[in-house]
């Protein structure tokens, strides 16, 4: 599934590429996830200008000249990809096609990427946007597996199973720990790596993406990734199972219970 550095930088490709474009032509290729009906969606974005594309936890968030607002989560195997040719995509759910040529695509196997039209504003902060002092006070309320809070878009958003991973190597905190046993200086070290793993994350996989949508890039992970045996400190990587996800972690890690 893609999280929030990797959506972050779709959304600066897609503003820096179709920014400004009057979008001609949405098709509606799968629309049984879509809140309203195929020509209400194209009553609400055919002819507007595109202002520019947004992250907002897990979802795309494109505007349109009026107001109009379309979110996009790509759930767990849907992708953005540029239109290159007249030829329909594989396991396409919608197309976007602009004015003066270009456009992209949202491709998903399972069908099950999902577009809405208006949606609600979020009432759960963003993992970028948590203040200090409302994540230790979260924290020292709730008695569940850390990794799994990281994870819950109902305390924060953004967040998924690799990069709930990279920020408790970072951290040096184990993804067992529970969520109140963590002591005072330990969250405050999470909650730093929060910042930097997911802003470095950014950054690498915006300097590697270029204006290319390449789709989710795992190439700098420290340890959420089945190719590497060691981290780079020469730590081995362990690998189980947490709600169901496959977890890496390592001994170092401390563990608070």
């Amino acid at each position: 599934m893609a999280e929030l550095p990797d959506l972050t930088v779709f959304a600066q490709i897609l503003t820096r590429r179709f920014k400004g474009k009057v979008l001609a032509h949405v098709e509606l290729t799968v629309a049984k996830k879509l809140n309203v009906t195929v020509a209400e969606l194209k009553s609400a974005l055919e002819g507007r200008e595109l202002s520019g594309v947004s992250r907002e936890g897990k979802t795309l968030q494109f505007h349109f000249s009026g107001g109009q607002v379309l979110g996009l989560h790509l759930m767990l195997r849907g992708e953005v990809i540029s239109l290159d040719s007249d030829e329909v995509p594989r396991f396409q759910i919608m197309a976007f096609h602009f004015k003066g040529g270009g456009g992209f695509a949202v491709v998903d196997l399972q069908k099950a990427a999902t577009p809405t039209l208006q949606p609600k504003p979020a009432e759960t902060p963003d993992a970028l946007q948590l203040e200090k002092d409302t994540f230790i006070n979260l924290l020292a309320k709730k008695r569940s597996v850390i990794k799994t809070l990281l994870m819950d878009p109902k305390v924060m958003r953004g967040i998924g199973n690799s990069y709930a991973d990279e920020i408790l190597y970072h951290a040096h905190i184990s993804p067992f720990s529970i969520a109140n046993a963590i002591p005072d200086k330990a969250a405050l070290r999470l909650f730093k790596s929060i910042r930097v793993v997911l802003e470095k994350a950014i950054a690498d996989i915006a300097e590697a993406n270029g204006d290319e949508l390449t789709g989710e890039l795992h190439d700098f992970m420290a340890i959420h990734n089945p190719a590497i045996k060691k981290t780079a400190r020469g730590e081995e990587i362990l690998k189980d199972k947490i709600g169901g996800r496959t977890t890496y972690y390592t001994k170092v890690q401390e563990l608070f219970v």
